[in-house]
């Protein structure tokens, strides 16, 4: 026995100065799900001791005495655990632990809590649509509109979603948040014409965490609104030009109307039986006798 325990002691020394030890506690980093029918955990593995070291994640239910360990370690990725349909169940408390062991021995993490139905991250809203409109007095908003995460049930009140959406124009650094409550449009004013506006959204359900911020898409919002106002007092302008030259015209032809009837033109000869071209012939002869 104390040969045993030296030889112990002896290996364990080499180790400690080879860089060898057990390995580090894992912690537990994260819990989701996406719609309350899955969901996954990920944990950070700590330190290797220097050796090859195998994690393990086992859980029990809140009220069982049985303990199982991780159902798929592949689907969710590295360091991770997935729980497919089959093993999850909401209203129920899971007791979560990850496991460390390598050559020189074991760590565990501290057991995590977990209730599916409080830890519920959906995926973005989608199908994000932008349109710049116009409103009866001229002015302009830009109309957002998107549609739930595919995979989430809103419309069995499965799920009770809110919404948030963000925006910011082009050069700007910081970002504009509306909370817009359980609709799937929104309206924003007082947008500046020329400007181009980045805008992206995300989803929270009744119980759980903001989804991460959904594709980004952007919208300039135009001139053309501010033109076409110009344009219509342009026409009313030239309209009113050519209505005032119809009127001066108007005018000038009544003044000689009147002018006329003031001065009329002085009439012919009207003796009956007068021929003019006899005064012509006989003035014609006077001016011939005169003339010699």
């Amino acid at each position: 026995m104390p040969s045993a325990l030296a030889y112990m002691v002896l290996v364990l020394s080499i180790s400690l100065l080879n860089g060898q030890s057990p390995p580090g506690k894992p912690e537990i980093h994260k819990c989701r799900s996406p719609d309350k029918e899955t969901f996954t955990c990920w944990w950070n593995p700590g330190s290797d001791g220097g050796l090859p070291t195998n994690y393990s994640l086992t859980y029990s239910k809140e009220g069982e005495k049985n303990t199982y360990e991780c159902p798929d370690y592949k689907t969710s990725g590295p360091n991770s655990c997935f729980f497919s349909k089959q093993y999850t169940s909401i209203w129920k408390i899971y007791i979560i632990t990850v496991n460390a062991t390598n050559e020189m021995g074991s760590s565990t993490s501290d057991p995590l809590y977990v209730d599916v139905t409080y830890i519920v991250e959906p995926e973005p809203p989608r199908n994000l649509t932008l349109e710049v409109k116009q409103l009866k007095d001229k002015k302009t908003y830009l109309l957002v509109k998107w549609f739930p995460p595919t995979i989430t049930d809103v419309k069995t009140g499965w799920f009770t979603m809110e919404y948030e959406i963000r925006l910011k124009s082009e050069e700007a650094d910081e970002w504009e948040i509306h909370f817009t409550g359980h609709q799937t449009q929104f309206k924003v004013f007082d947008l500046y014409p020329g400007q181009k506006y980045l805008v992206q959204t995300r989803c929270k359900p009744d119980h759980g965490y903001w989804s991460r911020w959904g594709q980004e898409k952007s919208i300039e919002i135009p001139n053309d609104f501010t033109l076409k106002d110009t344009t219509v007092w342009i026409i009313v302008a030239v309209l009113s030009a050519v209505i005032c030259l119809i009127m001066v015209w108007a005018v000038a032809l009544k003044g000689y109307s009147m002018m006329t009837c003031i001065f009329p033109p002085v009439p012919g000869p009207k003796i009956k039986g007068f021929d003019t071209h006899l005064l012509e012939v006989h003035n014609k002869e006077q001016l011939e006798k005169y003339a010699y």
